[in-house]
């Protein structure tokens, strides 16, 4: 992870407050956290839920606030959240005037509540085409000088993320079923069945909230009975 560090330092450099936008749950996140936090004094990390205070979710975050003294998060609604209310998607209460946001708005509105100007993120050019083609206009193919964004991660592959992971003895990231989703794909049928059978509390939390979770899962189960 040498090259990560690299990066790290040359943002230290210039401050030392950072905002890290954090997952929870998810590989990326676990180890840059880990990595990051050597080389500041406070780093605000920031989980987007799509249904709040889960608690497969909440163990993540328990266990990240135990183990760095430095940090301290908070939790606002998924960017996905905004245009889920504005259509009623999953049976979600709807509001068609609810004004929209994007991550690059939840981003400017964190730094402004905390004065923090640079802002962390896993992303990962082996993520997408998308974030390769992205992350190569950057500093070292990793820092956005003009927006204060900065990328650490991105010239490494999942298996080092998770070979990091597994050397610093770190928590383990979730895998839900065949997927490693972070969980704000709602529809998602391994996460839905991984919840059910593992966190069943969390599972009603989400139907509570999006009714129509509930008759994707007898769907699911239907076809299954019709299959036998």
């Amino acid at each position: 992870m040498k090259k990560a560090i690299s990066i790290i330092k040359q943002v230290s450099e210039l401050t030392d407050r950072v905002i890290l936008f954090h997952s929870a749950s998810g590989k990326d996140s676990i180890a840059l956290l880990d990595l990051i936090h050597p080389y500041f004094k406070e780093i605000v990390c920031v989980y987007m839920y799509v249904v709040k205070d889960l608690q497969h979710i909440n163990r993540y975050i328990n266990y990240t606030c135990k183990k760095y003294g430095n940090v301290k998060f908070i939790q606002v609604p998924h960017f996905a959240v905004y245009s889920y209310r504005k259509s009623g998607y999953m049976g979600c209460i709807k509001n068609e005037k609810q004004r929209q946001y994007s991550m690059a708005q939840l981003t400017e509105i964190v730094r402004e509540k905390y004065h923090i100007d640079w802002s962390f993120f896993g992303f990962k050019q082996s993520d997408s085409m998308n974030r390769r083609l992205m992350l190569r206009t950057y500093k070292d193919e990793a820092i956005n000088e003009a927006q204060k964004k900065c990328y650490p991660l991105s010239a490494y592959k999942n298996v080092d993320i998770l070979n990091y992971i597994e050397k610093k003895s770190l928590i383990k990231p979730e895998k839900y079923g065949n997927s490693q989703s972070a969980g704000t794909n709602i529809s998602d049928m391994n996460y839905l069945l991984w919840l059910r059978s593992n966190f069943p509390a969390d599972l009603k939390k989400i139907i509570e909230e999006y009714p129509m979770v509930e008759r994707l899962l007898f769907e699911h189960d239907y076809e299954g009975t019709e299959t036998k």
